[in-house]
């Protein structure tokens, strides 16, 4: 049981994980680490974790690296990484957490018609499987804006003038600008969920392929740190929760989650892949409620249940049409041998 969805648990596993991210990230933020600095820390603890692993583990894998191909993976870390990494940490300065994870709910949606787009995915919309895929996508989607926008009632209400420092709460303005931002942040992601599909064809080393993104993107955003602001001291880490957010985020996030998600892409798909995104909002809401002291609205609630809808939907409809192609595959394979025994 446990081997056959095996799948699932990894990516419930990885939705945990990311649940931990805004949280810590948050904190640092709001301590004064510059955004792009973090960024940088992040990527440079993925590489120090994933290298020895990648090296030892993956030699049999190792392909030959065409000037292309690094090309290629060059690509996919600028957008993938370095532009989805700076972007979500420029929205969380401007955000709470809970909303930072909401917004990352249009991740299904937008993969799923990227999916589209590039012909990783079909829909038939005349089978159950497809409909479900396509109403589990629209459900998600209106979840996160229910969570979002629609306030309703407060379940639990922590704000006070004593307990919740002015940065904790943001701005109209501050909340628009965070939202925009975070949409092209989980735009870029979406497109590397995507384009890892195609790469990982060229070059099956996962770990290595991973770690190679990795130094990419501490490269290209320390170039990026250094271009937005030329002062040494944002560079001045001091030890506490700031190191323990960098290391949690580069060490556990970028380095074993990433390779978790490639592993599942290429198990299952890009859309399956971010079909799990609604699990880490529900798990960030809990905790920031009682950790940031954030409102908890019936609203929140209502979208949380709608995002859990429409993710269990669009599973349902995945495992049907695996089901489906499994039978046909069957069939086939049947056709042959009983041609080849005429």
């Amino acid at each position: 049981m446990m081997m056959k969805h095996k799948a699932n648990m990894a990516m419930v596993l990885v939705q945990i994980f990311y649940a931990g991210m805004p949280l810590l990230s948050k904190v640092a933020i709001s301590q004064g680490t510059n955004p792009f600095v973090f960024v940088f820390y992040r990527q440079a603890f993925a590489v120090f974790a994933l290298s020895p692993f990648a090296f030892f583990l993956e030699s049999s894998k190792s392909s030959p690296l065409s000037i292309v191909l690094l090309l290629k993976i060059f690509m996919i870390s600028l957008c993938g990484l370095t532009l989805s990494l700076n972007l979500y940490y420029v929205a969380i300065e401007n955000t709470t957490a809970t909303f930072a994870a909401a917004t990352t709910n249009a991740i299904p949606s937008i993969t799923f018609v990227l999916a589209l787009i590039f012909r990783l995915e079909t829909v038939t919309l005349k089978k159950s499987h497809g409909v479900a895929k396509v109403i589990g996508s629209m459900v998600g989607m209106l979840g996160a804006i229910v969570f979002a926008f629609v306030k309703g009632p407060s379940l639990v209400n922590h704000y006070n003038s004593k307990t919740i420092p002015n940065k904790a709460v943001p701005s109209t303005k501050d909340s628009v600008k965070g939202s925009i931002t975070m949409l092209a942040a989980n735009t870029c992601w979406c497109l590397w969920i995507i384009m890892q599909s195609k790469v990982m064809k060229e070059y099956p080393a996962k770990l290595r392929l991973v770690t190679l993104q990795c130094v990419f993107s501490c490269i290209q955003t320390g170039v990026w740190a250094v271009i937005v602001d030329r002062s040494p001291s944002v560079w001045k880490i001091e030890f506490g929760l700031p190191l323990l957010s960098m290391a949690y985020c580069g060490i556990i996030v970028t380095g074993f989650t990433y390779w978790l998600q490639v592993w599942a892409i290429e198990k299952k798909g890009p859309v399956f892949t971010a079909l799990y995104t609604p699990l880490a909002l529900i798990i960030t809401c809990i905790v920031s409620s009682f950790l940031f002291k954030e409102t908890l609205y019936l609203g929140s609630v209502g979208g949380a249940l709608l995002l859990v809808c429409g993710l269990y939907l669009g599973l349902w409809g995945k495992t049907k049409e695996e089901e489906m192609q499994k039978i046909c595959e069957k069939q086939s394979q049947q056709e042959i041998k009983d041609v080849n025994i005429v």
